[in-house]
């Protein structure tokens, strides 16, 4: 018991110097008041009564009960946007209470996952309604998860001798995806696609079969025969039939997050861009689709259709990281019993070489299609490496900015 009181002592707070000070003056005032009198005297202590009574209020100014909204205007609800993107905060305080505050300093902070944190502050006069708005904008995000931390509001007497701390809980979570980039034709996927099916379509690389699958939302250009008349009729909205796809290779996009596969953290993020557009190239026309991505985290994605593969996928690639121990091939001795002889593998990688081409021919020795999406680094010369490939029969495409991957895939950069 004695000890629980000791503790209790030594932890409660303790006051600073300018308290001291204050109290000192007011004491002395008040020795000057009794022992010499007269008005001067009087009024010093009036003076310093009334100072040290102002002072005392600060602590019931209202900081520590401020409370407020922090939104996104245009977010529009959403809570997940694209790395690269600026995004308009505005945050809206109010402070009770009746005792005067000349202003407040606020900070707001994004705390992202792997511990980066990005921190804003103003300054802020609030109204008559002790109301005080702020907005501002973030930088231009990378890939990850964010959290917004609490609000801190630290407020100031006039004089500035003491401070008067609150904080507001405003806990929110935003998601950053890889940036990617719309691509309207992949050549060699589709030349495989005709040579494995015998026919030249190229906007949609899979032949539907007679077979309905469920049904979809009607899109403009469906033929009459499509529309499901009787789920038009019971949704009142027009719906189209959805035919199963010819069974085809699988294809898997296997990324590199090799510890040592790149010089520099942006080829990493250009090589996880790349693989976000790809499967967003699939969901857009109906591909299957696999993942590889082996790391700290040991991730297989089946190939499969859909947009739940899509955002599943998404979802993964939001904290994908550079931190696999082990070099590409070893991932994939692990993974290649699982495709099927004709399974297309497009490798996503900076590692190019006598390593990448064992891979390749290993790979071919397999009965598979590999494809490589060279990150080629500035300054290197490309042609050596694409030749090299290209006479063993295997495509390079050689990625520097993301900007480039359309035309390389539609076969418009030679």
């Amino acid at each position: 018991m004695r000890s629980t009181l000791v503790h209790k002592w030594l932890d409660r707070p303790r006051y600073g110097r300018k308290f001291w000070a204050v109290a000192a003056a007011l004491l002395g005032s008040l020795a000057f008041l009794l022992f010499q009198g007269g008005k001067l005297a009087l009024m010093l202590f009036v003076v310093m009564l009334l100072l040290s009574i102002y002072l005392l209020l600060g602590q019931w100014s209202g900081i520590k009960r401020t409370h407020g909204t922090r939104t996104m205007p245009a977010a529009e609800g959403n809570s997940s946007f694209e790395a690269g993107t600026t995004i308009r905060i505005k945050v809206q305080l109010t402070i009770p209470g009746f005792w005067p505050i000349p202003y407040v300093f606020v900070k707001d902070r994004m705390l992202h996952r792997n511990g980066r944190e990005l921190a804003f502050e103003t300054t802020l006069v609030p109204d008559w309604r002790r109301r005080a708005d702020w907005e501002y904008r973030t930088p231009a995000l990378r890939r990850g998860h964010y959290t917004f931390e609490r609000i801190e509001c630290v407020t100031e007497d006039i004089f500035g001798l003491f401070e008067h701390r609150g904080e507001v809980e405003l806990t929110q979570s935003i998601s950053v995806l890889p940036q990617t980039i719309p691509i309207r034709d992949w050549q060699q996927y589709n030349q495989m696609m005709k040579g494995t099916n015998h026919h030249s379509s190229t906007t949609r690389a899979v032949r539907e079969t007679t077979q309905i699958n469920g049904v979809r939302e009607y899109m403009y250009g469906d033929r009459i025969s499509r529309i499901h008349w009787n789920a038009t009729a019971k949704t009142g909205t027009w719906k189209s039939k959805e035919f199963e796809r010819e069974s085809l290779p699988r294809t898997y996009i296997v990324l590199d997050r090799g510890q040592f596969a790149y010089d520099d953290p942006e080829q990493f993020e250009l090589a996880v861009s790349i693989a976000a557009s790809l499967f967003q190239y699939g969901s857009h026309r109906s591909l299957a689709l696999g993942l590889v991505s082996s790391g700290k985290d040991n991730t297989f994605f089946e190939a499969r259709q859909g947009h739940n593969q899509h955002h599943q996928v998404l979802q993964h690639l939001i904290d994908v990281e550079a931190d696999c121990p082990h070099p590409i091939r070893t991932v994939l001795k692990d993974k290649v019993q699982r495709f099927a002889p004709g399974s297309f593998i497009t490798i996503i990688s900076s590692v190019s070489g006598e390593p990448m081409l064992q891979l390749m021919q290993w790979l071919k020795q397999q009965q598979m299609n590999p494809c490589h999406i060279w990150i080629a680094p500035p300054a290197v010369r490309q042609e050596g490496w694409l030749l090299q490939l290209r006479s063993r029969g295997i495509v390079c495409y050689p990625i520097q900015q993301l900007s480039e991957l359309p035309a390389q895939l539609g076969g418009r950069n030679g």
